[in-house]
């Protein structure tokens, strides 16, 4: 552990792990808040001191009650704060003179009231945190529970009415939501999931979710954490911690709220529109094997299966039955799950033909009919026989509960051979299903929750394969220096936009093909553009105030002689000076008219909690009408580039559909991967950059047309006149 984490680590101890806990504003009915701390401690059997505090009693559920924080007789490690928010600083204070360094806050009130009010309250307890130095959990939190010692500074009955678990525990729970974390807990614990922590972060006024996470990873013991988030804070810290569970293969779970969210509404470029948060949480999450969850269900499902990660699984399962229908059930759920159930070899139908009739299915999935019942030992040898041809990564056995226990032992001694997941479905009660989970052998009595897991479990397994062991840390490829040299110059204006032609030129520096083009201020100066560059052309108002030029009238194509030209620059001028007449424009910028090809949308933004994250998507409707885009985060690399291609539904389009021809992979993947080496360079510099589009062919990849905007605030009134300014749209 790091200096800084046993720091960390040390400030969170009296909060997660306490010896000792006061509860102020405690309560002689125990069903209450001041209450139900005291009756847990006292009931589950906390070995430290207890402090109740509160003047009106002398004793509570047996325990002498102080009249004052002052009267303690030591300090606590935490002081469970009971009271209104008005409040909750003056005891804070009190708290700190006596010695105490840690509070949990149970009052609402505070900042998620979202009036001045509440606001106010949270801002002076986030100074007086600080100014005492206090780790303070919450405020309006539910609390902790503590499962290995015993230690509850929570006011939630679930810890009452549901029976802690035995030891060894070793699954920690952390979730921004208190009912959430109730819900998580009870359905968690009907499957026998061992909690050690269950944490509710409340309002992470001074602590916040990943500080939590970190700590549970550091404890020892703790295997597996689930989670509920409505959005990080910390995201570099977060990142940190996932990326050690993931290397480490501990299972990290989170079902996080928020997945509908429109992201930017007046964003520049048309990447910032489609990379709202869920989609680069999605892509976070990928990409440290976050698990993502579905519901509190599979959160809970997720929390069950962390005990058998260590099971050999991957995208490939053999489904075995007794019921040629439930077979083709899990069959379609499996693979809309994302999981193939692969068709066996002809030596491999052979060896289930032994035990299987001719009526019976053996290609995958397998039914092994009712016959099963009287040769319930062919489980075994059939799932040998499919383990040992490598042509599956894990198995699921469909059966009731008595036929599986019939087969528990013989099952369990497969699973422990061959190192593979063996899954088990019930329609009853399995009464040998300790035996089998102690053997690795996970049980469901649900079909739908056992496929959503154990996909899930199968994408992790493989995902680790992809992911484990890399990193974005690491120092990016330095900026060329009329790279730097152009976001000097913006800089220098005052200004965030960089115009069409020096962003190209920026993406040029690194290695990203750009179309042929020329700058021009007058009719007359296009067309010697044009007669340069070689009929066709293209001519585009050149402003960087303008980020959608065709939205403008901007832009016009396939322009075939002199007269065209003259006539495309007085129409695009005079369109953009009437649609967008406050735009400084510096010209126009005439362009070789591109073969077509196939077009992307290859766009990069600066997301708030993890920072630049890259989409990729087929052009035009594709990308906006039907979604068909891809995240992740930077870097990206050439031989990643492909596995993000192939994910699009306009990938076919890319691969030589009905016979076209494919484009260029090579060069695609090599001018995306450029592209992610600009943004990395200039990362304290940009905050969108889009290529839309980057045009796609079998003799290589152009981009002709690009934006960059610079991070930090627009600076008004520094520009330049531009070409409206002097000619009002009229070229001279």
């Amino acid at each position: 552990m790091t200096s800084s984490a046993s720091v960390e680590a040390a400030r969170l101890q009296p909060l997660v792990d306490p010896r000792s806990i006061a509860i102020y504003g405690a309560s002689a009915d125990l069903t209450r808040l001041g209450g139900m701390p005291v009756a847990l401690l006292t009931e589950r059997g906390f070995q430290g001191a207890i402090y109740p505090i509160n003047p009106k009693y002398t004793e509570i559920a047996g325990l002498r009650c102080y009249p004052d924080i002052a009267s303690l007789p030591a300090p606590a490690d935490v002081i469970v704060i009971a009271v209104a928010a008005p409040e909750v600083v003056g005891v804070m204070r009190q708290a700190a003179a006596r010695g105490i360094r840690a509070a949990v806050v149970f009052a609402a009130g505070f900042a998620e009231a979202g009036d001045s009010e509440g606001l106010a309250l949270q801002a002076e307890l986030v100074e007086v945190a600080r100014e005492l130095g206090m780790a303070v959990a919450g405020p309006n939190c539910m609390g902790f529970g503590n499962l290995d010692s015993h230690a509850y500074s929570t006011f939630t009955a679930i810890f009452r009415t549901v029976e802690p678990p035995a030891a060894p525990r070793d699954t920690g729970l952390v979730t921004q939501s208190g009912s959430i974390c109730s819900a998580i807990y009870a359905a968690g614990r009907q499957l026998g999931v061992r909690f050690n922590v269950v944490i509710n972060t409340g309002n992470e006024a001074c602590v916040e979710f990943s500080e939590y996470l970190e700590y549970l990873a550091d404890r020892p013991g703790t295997e597996t954490l689930v989670g509920y988030i409505e959005g990080l804070r910390d995201g570099a810290r977060f990142e940190r911690v996932a990326t050690r569970l993931r290397d480490e293969g501990r299972l990290l779970t989170l079902l996080k709220a928020g997945e509908t969210d429109k992201g930017a509404l007046a964003a520049a470029s048309h990447t910032a529109a489609l990379a709202g948060s869920g989609a680069v949480y999605r892509a976070m999450f990928e990409r440290l094997c976050v698990v993502p969850a579905h519901d509190i269900l599979h959160a809970a499902d997720m929390a069950y299966l962390g005990r058998f990660r260590g099971r050999a699984s991957g995208p490939r399962v053999a489904v075995l039955t007794i019921s040629g229908a439930i077979g083709a059930l899990l069959a379609d759920a499996f693979t809309q799950s994302g999981i193939e159930l692969p068709e066996l070899s002809a030596p491999v139908r052979e060896a289930l033909r032994e035990g299987i009739p001719r009526f019976g299915m053996v290609h995958n999935p397998v039914d092994f009919t009712g016959n099963i019942v009287n040769r319930h030992q062919f489980a075994s040898q059939a799932l040998r026989a499919l383990f040992a041809s490598g042509e599956v990564d894990f198995a699921v056995i469909y059966a009731p509960g008595f036929l599986i226990d019939r087969m528990a032992e013989g099952l369990a001694a497969v699973s422990s051979a061959s190192g593979r997941l063996v899954a088990a479905i019930s329609t009853g009660k399995v009464t040998t299903r300790e035996a089998l989970e102690t053997a690795g052998v996970p049980v469901f009595d649900d079909t739908t929750r056992a496929v959503r897991a154990l996909a899930s479990l199968a994408h992790w397994h493989e995902n680790r394969r992809r992911h484990a062991g890399t990193t974005r840390t690491g120092k990016p490829a330095d900026a060329p220096a009329v790279a730097r040299e152009l976001v000097r110059e913006t800089r220098l204006d005052g200004e965030r936009a960089i115009d069409e032609h020096r962003a190209k030129h920026v993406l040029a520096a690194f290695g990203v093909p750009v179309a042929q083009e020329r700058v021009a201020v007058s009719a007359g100066a296009a067309v010697e553009a044009a007669r340069a560059i070689g009929y066709p052309v293209a001519l585009k108002v050149l402003s960087a105030d303008i980020a959608h030029k065709s939205e403008a009238g901007g832009v016009c194509l396939n322009l075939g002689d002199d007269a065209a030209v003259q006539a495309a620059c007085a129409a695009v001028l005079s369109s953009v000076a009437e649609r967008q007449p406050r735009a400084r424009v510096a010209g126009v910028l005439v362009q070789k008219q591109e073969a077509p090809g196939t077009e992307l949308l290859v766009g990069v933004v600066r997301d708030s909690v993890f920072g630049l994250v890259m989409t990729l998507g087929l052009g035009g409707v594709w990308a906006e009408l039907f979604g068909d885009v891809v995240h992740a985060p930077l870097p990206v690399r050439e031989d990643g580039v492909v596995t993000l291609l192939r994910r699009l539904k306009g990938w076919p389009l890319l691969d030589g559909f009905r016979g076209a021809d494919p484009v260029d992979l090579a060069a695609l993947t090599r001018a995306i991967a450029c592209i992610s080496d600009a943004a990395c360079a200039l990362a304290d510099d940009v905050d969108e950059l889009e290529i839309n589009p980057l045009i796609a062919r079998a003799d290589g990849v152009v981009a002709v047309d690009a934006l960059l905007r610079l991070t930090g605030e627009v600076a008004a009134g520094n520009a330049a006149p531009g070409m409206h300014e002097t000619a009002q749209g009229q070229p001279a």
